[in-house]
């Protein structure tokens, strides 16, 4: 196409650029003259042609690109979205397991309750206690957050020696989290990892904790907690993103 567009320029150019007599001497005859104007309109028409589709590879090339960068931005987004589903995932697998650990250990207390307990009167009744307790967790169990946090609340401040005071405040954080109040669940969190650093559950509890502060946009006390997340778990799974975390940052 190229050569024969060449052609067509240097035949053209060539018929225009001699005079009117040159031309009349080497073209006397009309027929010769009506191929020269064919010849031309022919080469205006395919010059047009090829314009037009130059225009149209240029309209592709950036429609192309511009798709280019819409996929990056999607792939980027399913990434951070794969990422959050993961940790969500992680999250409530090991919350069933804590959940399971945590009946297990209570029934096993109950089992294990030994006769010379009865010597001194106890402040509380266990079994009000026990009742107390399942009530708030079949009320979180039953995702009804905002009454759950207030049972586990109020079983805080019943019993706040109790067996079970670590788990109340463990899944009274968590269902105070998921009712959106992020500044209580926040605080039982970090009440949970203070109260009971060697539980397995506390590094989950203060990774909890910096995404109530990140709810709150409270990026210093998010920042704070990291660092303590990452220097007195190190090795667990949350120690090991809020090292990530710390870095990006």
């Amino acid at each position: 196409m190229r050569i024969r567009l060449a052609a067509l320029l240097a035949a053209l150019s060539f018929a225009t650029a001699l005079p009117a007599t040159a031309t009349a001497g080497v073209f006397d005859d009309e027929e010769a003259r009506e191929r020269i104007e064919k010849l031309g309109e022919q080469l205006r028409s395919e010059l047009a042609e090829q314009g037009k589709r130059l225009d149209i590879v240029s309209r592709n090339q950036i429609d192309f690109a511009n798709q280019v960068e819409s996929i990056k931005a999607d792939i980027a987004k399913l990434r951070g979205q794969i990422e959050v589903l993961t940790h969500e995932l992680e999250a409530a697998q090991k919350r069933q397991k804590d959940f399971y650990v945590d009946l297990d250990n209570r029934l096993r207390k109950l089992e294990q309750a030994p006769v010379e307990a009865k010597v001194e009167a106890p402040k509380v009744d266990p079994a009000q206690e026990t009742r107390d307790y399942e009530t708030a967790l079949a009320a979180l169990k039953a995702s009804k957050f905002k009454e759950a946090a207030t049972a586990f609340t109020g079983f805080i401040k019943t019993y706040p020696s109790g067996s079970l005071a670590a788990s109340a405040h463990y899944w009274g954080a968590y269902a105070h989290s998921q009712a959106k109040d992020h500044a209580a669940a926040a605080e039982l969190f970090g009440k949970f990892a203070a109260g009971w650093p060697n539980d397995e559950r506390a590094p989950v509890a203060l990774e909890s904790r910096i995404a109530s502060f990140d709810a709150l946009k409270d990026w210093k006390s998010s920042r704070a907690v990291a660092e303590q997340l990452a220097e007195r778990y190190p090795n667990s799974e949350p120690g090991k993103r809020a090292k990530l975390r710390l870095k990006k940052k």
